[in-house]
């Protein structure tokens, strides 16, 4: 039993080690091509690994069924717009400010599921997405708080990316009780893979050979860490695990520092380690979702 504990907290943050690289190969690229061209590379190659993992293991057909396929594709979607928004963000922000924004995203599932879903929300976790939110402010600086001009206008792009991404975990827990786990995995990119497809008329840029591998690379790396999301939380209880995804802070500051040249800002700093105070708030005291998918903004 401890080998498996250990080996979902391995999972789970190797898992966000690659979402933030997924997210620097994203930001690299914005140089390069649009947004939606890059979006589309995400949604595509990763939906060819899911798609093929699952074909290999037979059963996939069976698996495409959806009770609610109407949910399924809105689900999709959201995190379509989820990937719009937060790569849009990137394009004028540092990695570790739109980080820092997003992660306002499990805050926001926790006041979704009380409102939404009727999930029985203590004081003690309402404080915590309030004092999640204050830090959400306090990283997107605005000037009552900074005593400096106008924030950045793309400060609101990742705050979009986690309204979305809110939603997304509300249909994801509601689609729980509807579809079994792998419908759902294989359905997570169809509609944003599809939608996306037909953006690429209008922005499509060719990529050097090099950049194919780069745009490929963006894609597997989203499937390979969200599988590994998926199984640590088979194997580790989420009250270990989300307190974790907090750690992906520290990887954004890292990678933007290394690949960027960023150093964050006392703004940035000081908001996330109220962020922080918050999520632990909301989580710790051993919340089991209804689903494997709950444990960092950027699956």
């Amino acid at each position: 039993m401890r080998n498996t504990l250990w080996t979902g907290i391995a999972l789970q943050l190797a898992a966000l080690v690659l979402f933030v690289a997924m997210d620097t190969l994203f930001k690299l690229l914005t140089d390069r091509y649009p947004v939606p061209q890059l979006a589309w590379a995400r949604f595509m190659f990763s939906a060819v690994l899911v798609w093929g993992f699952f074909a290999l293991r037979g059963g996939g057909a069976l698996a495409w069924r959806s009770r609610a396929p109407g949910l399924q594709a809105l689900r999709s979607m959201l995190l379509c717009g989820c990937t719009l928004f937060f790569s849009s963000a990137l394009v004028f922000l540092p990695l570790a400010d739109t980080t820092a924004v997003n992660f306002a995203a499990p805050l926001l599932t926790v006041a979704l599921a009380a409102l939404l879903l009727r999930e029985k929300v203590g004081p003690r976790r309402w404080f915590g997405v309030a004092l999640g939110m204050a830090g959400v402010l306090v990283a997107i600086r605005p000037p009552f708080i900074t005593g400096a001009g106008a924030a950045h206008p793309a400060y609101l792009l990742p705050l979009g990316s986690a309204v979305l991404f809110a939603f997304y975990q509300i249909l994801t827990r509601r689609l729980a009780a509807l579809d079994d786990p792998r419908t759902t995995i294989l359905h997570t990119g169809l509609a944003a893979t599809l939608a996306t497809t037909l953006m690429l008329p209008f922005v499509w840029v060719p990529p050097s050979l090099a950049d194919w591998g780069l745009l490929a690379a963006i894609g597997l790396l989203g499937g390979v860490s969200h599988g590994m999301l998926v199984l640590a939380y088979v194997r580790a209880p989420a009250s270990v695990l989300a307190p974790l995804s907090y750690s992906q802070l520290i990887w954004a500051g890292v990678a933007g520092f290394m690949v960027f040249g960023d150093i964050p800002d006392r703004w940035t700093l000081l908001g996330a380690a109220i962020i922080l105070g918050g999520g632990l708030l909301t989580v710790w005291p051993g919340r089991r979702p209804a689903h494997p998918e709950t444990g960092s903004p950027r699956s």
